[in-house]
């Protein structure tokens, strides 16, 4: 459940009154794609429509039934969301997109790689190539959607390759707890060795591979990395 704090006002407004909830604006987007991917609990703040948030004001039964056809909360809050709109203040909506800028920024850079280096852009790169294409970003859209949007616009503008790289690593026995934790979504292979060492391969996109090697580097002074052919 996002608290209260960080939760957004959506308002609909019909028959001349206010219903309006609380959500959670990083899920909007995925719950008007699909409501079953995300929970109420999730989505709300509180599990309550109101007619003014800030003074406490609830509906009657009698006006949910008017306006929604039902007292259902899911019911409720699909109308509102779908009809009705976001409101933010000023500080909140530039807050929320300079965070999604930088998650936006950052999702490109550990995923696409300069074709000629086969090194990720440098983040100030990607940021003056946004810059010069005017992306405007969405505060209520996904970084995922938001990312691939940028990415076709981003093309005549700077050369940009996905490719994955697979990663050997060596760590001593005693480093494999923290470097296992880091690694275990990316793994492909792994092994103890007769030394005592373990050993695996990690298949990762080629902008997180310098970020990977030396998040490996601080658990374990003594790795030793190689990359694949």
């Amino acid at each position: 459940m996002v608290s209260l704090d960080d939760a957004v006002l959506a308002r609909l407004e019909k028959g001349g009154s206010r219903y309006e909830i609380l959500v959670d604006s990083e899920l909007v987007d995925t719950w008007k794609a699909d409501p079953t991917k995300v929970s109420l609990d999730d989505l709300l703040a509180t599990s309550e429509v109101w007619n003014d948030v800030k003074s406490g004001d609830r509906p009657t039964t009698d006006a949910l039934v008017s306006v929604f056809g039902s007292t259902d909360l899911q019911i409720c809050v699909e109308k509102i969301l779908n009809e009705g709109s976001i409101q933010l203040t000023t500080v909140q909506r530039k807050k929320m997109v300079t965070e999604k800028r930088t998650r936006v920024i950052h999702q490109i850079a550990t995923t696409a790689t300069d074709p000629k280096t086969k090194l990720p852009h440098p983040h100030t790169r990607i940021e003056l190539a946004l810059d010069e294409i005017k992306f405007s970003i969405d505060p209520f859209l996904s970084v995922e959607r938001q990312v691939q949007d940028a990415i076709q616009l981003l093309r005549p503008v700077i050369p940009l390759a996905f490719i994955t790289v697979r990663l050997a690593f060596k760590v001593p026995g005693k480093d494999y707890g923290g470097v296992h934790h880091l690694l275990r979504e990316l793994i492909m292979k792994q092994e103890w060795i007769s030394d005592g060492s373990w050993v695996c391969v990690i298949e990762v996109p080629g902008g997180m591979k310098n970020e990977i090697i030396g998040q490996v580097a601080s658990r374990s002074s003594e790795v030793s990395v190689k990359e694949l052919d």
